[in-house]
């Protein structure tokens, strides 16, 4: 199914039900969900995605014809700015100068004796500390470097989603410093969760849009930006934020995160002479997770694991598993798993964290995953918290809710090892966001940390 602007399928526009061929009456809706059989995408290869955009079965445009011209022009810009030096040159120094890079890959000691054997085996952790980018999270290597795409491309009006809020505040931040209009659209629910970022947002010149349709979370958020952008595609860039949407934004997204593996790879060599033998990240969308593991896809023995949120559990409906729980389909202009019900419709996806609170995920995670290429499980909101206190009071590192997801999946992992393997943790967020969440839980668990 390689057809662009929705074709192939029945696809699912609001109320109103089209079919292939019919693009021509999509006019300015948002594609919401296409019910598909599971696909076979065979052999994993790391060259994708194609010419189409297809991460074997996975990817794609689904998009309303208004759009194509937006996103074709977008991709030939950035093929064009990957081989000037000079956009490079740029973007690499305030990567350094603005952001902070290269961040530190932190070995986590006492965590490490968390996990060592009476015989002194055991795995060694280390923390990709994305952390400690300016803005406090990993969401900033890809805002920049849209923004700078932006110019090329002649954009001054940028608009954005954000769940948790991370991914709005580097928006806002690039677009402070390079004197673009803000504008960022998120769920009335995660404005509640997330008052801290919705005030720094705010703080840095952007306007914040509350989105109240459905669940009032991520996935409205990103489909009322859709909206604003099917109206003004010619005078406006729209910053996705994670490996997710038409093409070319699951690559691009991708090869501004890759900055990760790469200092990651470089790093390793130097403070154990070799590469990771693990590399584990959480995965909603999945920008952080791909930012890490697309340095190491070739390197076969490198393992790669994704971590999900389970939320209450994967056999409630309070879950955000996309990839344990859900089918094949079309969301928000690509093709990739979802949660979903049996006539297409998109299901409510749950979360303690915010940026987690997603039913859908990048299709390249999608690709990674029936390709065997890459292992996905899941964490729940209580293992979460645990990652968080954990992380917390053994390295005096207090995580995002996102990250504490792939470090309490360590319990489950680290004791199915055998010698002593080098683990690393994408760190990708801090959790200073996430602290009244996080006592407003602990409180009505009755956890004696709030006594």
């Amino acid at each position: 199914m390689l057809g662009f602007v929705g074709c192939g399928g029945a696809l699912r526009v609001r109320d109103e039900r089209v079919r292939s061929g019919c693009s021509r009456r999509l006019r300015r809706e948002v594609i919401v969900s296409v019910a598909t059989e599971q696909t076979d995408s065979g052999v994993f290869s790391s060259n994708v995605p194609n010419e189409f955009g297809r991460f074997g079965d996975f990817g794609g445009r689904y998009v309303p014809e208004t759009l194509m011209p937006a996103l074709e022009e977008l991709t030939a810009e950035w093929e064009e700015a990957k081989k000037d030096p000079e956009f490079q040159k740029e973007l690499d120094g305030l990567l350094k100068d603005y952001v902070g890079r290269e961040t530190p890959l932190y070995f986590a000691e006492r965590l490490t004796e968390r996990y060592t054997r009476e015989d002194g085996t055991g795995p060694k952790i280390y923390l990709k500390r994305e952390d400690l980018n300016h803005t406090g999270a990993h969401k900033i290597n890809n805002s920049l470097g849209q923004a700078l795409l932006a110019k090329r491309l002649g954009r001054k009006r940028i608009i954005a989603e954000t769940g948790a809020g991370q991914h709005g505040v580097a928006t806002a931040t690039v677009c402070a410093r390079f004197g673009l209009d803000c504008i960022v659209y998120m769920g009335a629910r995660d404005i509640e969760r997330q008052s801290l970022n919705v005030f720094r947002m705010k703080l840095l010149g952007a306007e914040v849009r509350p989105v109240t349709t459905g669940t009032a979370t991520l996935t409205n958020a990103l489909s009322e930006a859709i909206r604003d952008w099917v109206t003004y595609p010619d005078t406006t860039h729209y910053i996705v934020g994670s490996v997710a949407g038409p093409h070319p934004y699951p690559m691009l997204v991708r090869d501004f995160q890759s900055v990760i593996g790469k200092e990651t790879r470089k790093q390793a060599m130097e403070s154990f002479n070799g590469i990771p033998d693990i590399l584990v990240a959480c995965v909603g969308g999945g920008s952080n997770a791909m930012g890490l593991f697309h340095e190491f896809v070739d390197d076969e023995q490198v393992r790669i694991i994704g971590v999900e949120a389970s939320g209450e559990g994967v056999d409630t409906t309070k879950h955000a598993a996309t990839m344990t729980k859900g089918r094949v389909g079309v969301l928000h202009g690509s093709m990739s798993y979802l949660l979903q019900s049996s006539e297409g419709q998109i299901l409510e996806a749950h979360s303690i964290s915010a940026g987690l609170d997603y039913p859908g995920v990048g299709p390249e995670h999608s690709y990674m995953k029936d390709t065997g290429r890459a292992e996905y499980y899941h964490v729940s909101d209580d293992e979460a918290l645990d990652g968080f206190k954990l992380l917390s009071q053994l390295e005096g590192i207090i995580p995002a809710l996102e990250t504490s997801h792939a470090i309490a999946y360590l319990d489950k992992l680290c004791p199915t090892l055998e010698g002593s393997p080098n683990i690393v943790v994408c760190c990708s967020g801090r959790g200073d966001k996430d602290v009244n969440t996080v006592l407003e839980y602990l409180k009505a668990k009755g956890d004696s940390l709030v006594d």
